[in-house]
């Protein structure tokens, strides 16, 4: 005789294995979680430690550089409407990497006039981060080079502990139509006086005396000492009319300022148009070639000195 199960004793059997297999899930929910938990906590210090070490890379020096190492501030002379030349001279400047030292370029013009100045300006300032306006007018002889000078000691003047102190040892002012060899310019540096020095091609071009009369505005150093004199000084401040690089060869003339002279002719020169006393062919020890007024100087210029010559490989291109 067939026994027949009973059906309330089969219900509880079902329940009973429900309930089981609903705690199995839960505990197997629960572990999950757990070490689900413990992965994101793990990723999240990895996330904290990688934003540390971003952020403190961020702030050090490039790797070819150590605290020791010259500062140099390039501010290259320009005015706002000159959007071409700053791009070309970032890559003429952002592709060299000088060891021993640590090189900022700055673009310097006067305040801005135009509603499209204001906004592509501020595109370049929110992009690269390498433009200074002054408060002033753009002129030629009429005080931006004072202005440029007196604003630095307040414009980088920093109050964090691990600022450098100063914070360049040399300021150069430089025109936007010569190419400068940072290696070599570091190279000249490197056993020259960090105070009271006044570095450049004099003029004029038939003279190698540096205490002759001033500096040629194609590229002009002075070390950082000067530039805090120029911001204090009365000499400065009440001579500010006439042709500006001879107005500062005044200034340190007067004030008995830029004692450590240091020329670099021949090493700086105008591009070999044709020839003068102020120019000669390329060499390889050049430092600067100035007048670079269209795109065929500068390119023969930059052939010369193979400046591509570090181009990686790639299939993405083929140059020959």
């Amino acid at each position: 005789m067939m026994m027949m199960n009973n059906p309330k004793s089969e219900q509880r059997r079902f329940v009973i294995s429900s309930v089981f297999f609903i705690l199995f899930l839960c505990a197997v929910a629960s572990i999950n979680e757990l070490r689900f938990g413990n992965l994101l906590k793990f990723r999240s210090c990895n996330s904290i430690s990688d934003s540390s070490s971003s952020s403190s890379s961020d702030t050090s020096l490039p790797l070819n550089s150590t605290s020791d190492d010259i500062r140099i501030l390039i501010g290259i002379m320009t005015v706002p409407d000159q959007y071409y030349r700053r791009h070309f001279l970032r890559m003429i400047y952002g592709t060299q990497s000088p060891a021993g030292a640590k090189i900022d370029v700055k673009f310097v013009f006067c305040n801005l006039t135009k509603e499209e100045q204001q906004i592509l300006v501020a595109l370049e300032i929110m992009r690269y981060d390498d433009i200074i306006i002054l408060n002033c007018t753009e002129n030629m002889n009429n005080g931006k080079t004072y202005t440029y000078f007196s604003s630095l000691p307040e414009i980088m003047n920093s109050t964090a502990a691990a600022a450098p102190s100063p914070p360049y040892h040399y300021v150069m002012k430089a025109d936007d139509d010569i190419f400068l060899r940072l290696d070599k310019l570091v190279e000249s540096l490197k056993p020259l006086p960090r105070e009271d020095l006044y570095y450049g091609y004099v003029i004029p071009c038939g003279s190698m005396d540096p205490f002759y009369r001033y500096m040629s505005g194609m590229g002009f150093l002075v070390s950082w000492d000067i530039v805090e004199w120029i911001k204090v000084s009365e000499i400065t401040k009440n001579h500010l009319q006439g042709p500006e690089d001879r107005v500062f060869g005044d200034w340190l003339r007067r004030g008995r300022r830029g004692m450590n002279r240091h020329g670099v002719k021949w090493a700086m020169y105008n591009f070999p148009d044709r020839p003068t006393v102020c120019t000669h062919e390329l060499w390889p020890e050049t430092i600067g070639v100035h007048l670079l007024k269209n795109q065929e100087k500068w390119v023969k210029t930059l052939k010369y000195f193979n400046f591509t010559q570090n181009l990686k490989p790639s299939k993405l291109y083929h140059i020959p």
